[in-house]
């Protein structure tokens, strides 16, 4: 617990490893530990501030999560809804199940195969698709990356973590609301709860205060523009800071969010990833021997990133790094720290 939380342990990590981020640890609301480091910008030396934007990558799929979870608040869908009667794409992918529910994309087990298989994939810092990253724009600018393969498993039959379900989530609110993703989250997660330096930001156009993410190699460095969507649809590209997470966190379980009835839905053990680890809608929960971290993470080039919270400790913690590995380090000493 607290008192198991090393300052100078993490400090000393913080310096060996080279990290550039934010780390912060919190115990009923008030900060018990932060440290900042490195640069936003290298090339103009812009040091990294607590209020920093950081790109999160599939730490955006608890935002898209809790805005399909406002649309069926509102009485717009539900979670066995079903997703190919809403988005109508079957007769490009016939091999996709027609059964396959906003709930199984929800919590990676609609069996669909995925454009950006993690399974599969061995160097995400070179990863590419068939078309340039700069032209996904949209969730349905996704759907020519989709890839024309038979069905993983059955819906419902087990977990396999999917990045195009999530599109598909996206694409599902764009069509419900009317208007783009980005704006309905924007609209109605990020603003309505305060998170005031939280959004979809070009990566050719970033905001003051934004943190380029950077690629290191063996000869020097390369910023990851090239490696990435131009802007987030759904199962990744948001940008935050710490401060911001905090915030949700808060109204994520205080319903101020969702209702008390889904936000129990959301939090419940929906699908297992391994022998402690599961998956809710769109968070990650690990079972410790003496608690229950709930909590979302991100890996991408130059992005590596987890924030969560143990509930019964009063605990949130929050780590952000601009590099691709940058974050891991310093997120394992703090979890051993709070989960003992």
């Amino acid at each position: 617990m607290t008192r198991y939380l090393n300052k100078a342990e993490i400090n000393e990590i913080i310096t060996e490893t080279n990290f550039s981020g934010v780390a912060q640890v919190l115990h009923k609301g008030e900060i018990i530990y932060s440290h900042v480091k490195g640069f936003a910008d290298r090339s103009n030396e812009l040091p990294i501030n607590i209020n920093t934007r950081f790109g999160i990558a599939s730490g955006t799929k608890l935002f898209t999560a809790l805005a399909i979870g406002l649309l069926i608040d509102r009485g717009k869908l539900n979670l066995n809804s079903q997703v190919f009667d809403i988005i109508k794409i079957r007769d490009k992918f016939p091999n996709y199940n027609k059964n396959v529910t906003i709930a199984q994309l929800l919590s990676h087990t609609s069996g669909l195969p995925d454009y950006f298989d993690e399974e599969l994939i061995e160097d995400f810092d070179n990863f590419k698709l068939a078309i340039p990253w700069h032209e996904l724009k949209e969730p349905y600018h996704y759907f020519e990356v989709f890839p024309h393969r038979d069905m993983k498993s059955k819906p419902g039959e087990k977990f396999s973590y999917n990045n195009g379900g999530y599109v598909l989530l996206a694409a599902v609110i764009a069509k419900i609301s009317g208007i783009s993703y980005s704006e309905f989250v924007t609209n109605q997660l990020f603003k309505k709860n305060n998170m005031n330096s939280t959004g979809f930001y070009p990566l050719n156009c970033l905001p003051k205060n934004t943190a380029y993410g950077y690629v290191d190699t063996d000869t020097g460095w390369y910023t990851n523009i090239y490696n990435l969507p131009i802007v987030g649809a759904g199962d990744g590209g948001a940008f935050t800071c710490v401060n911001d997470l905090t915030k949700l966190w808060q109204a994520l379980f205080n319903n101020e969010i969702l209702s008390p009835k889904l936000t129990a839905e959301y939090c419940k053990k929906h699908a297992k990833d391994t022998e402690n680890r599961y998956y809710g809608y769109g968070m990650w929960l690990y079972n410790y021997p003496s608690c229950q971290l709930e909590y979302i993470m991100g890996c991408d080039a130059g992005v590596s990133f987890q924030s969560g919270v143990i509930r019964e400790r009063d605990l949130e913690f929050s780590v952000i790094s601009n590099t691709t590995n940058g974050a891991w380090s310093v997120v394992k000493a703090i979890k051993n720290a709070l989960t003992k």
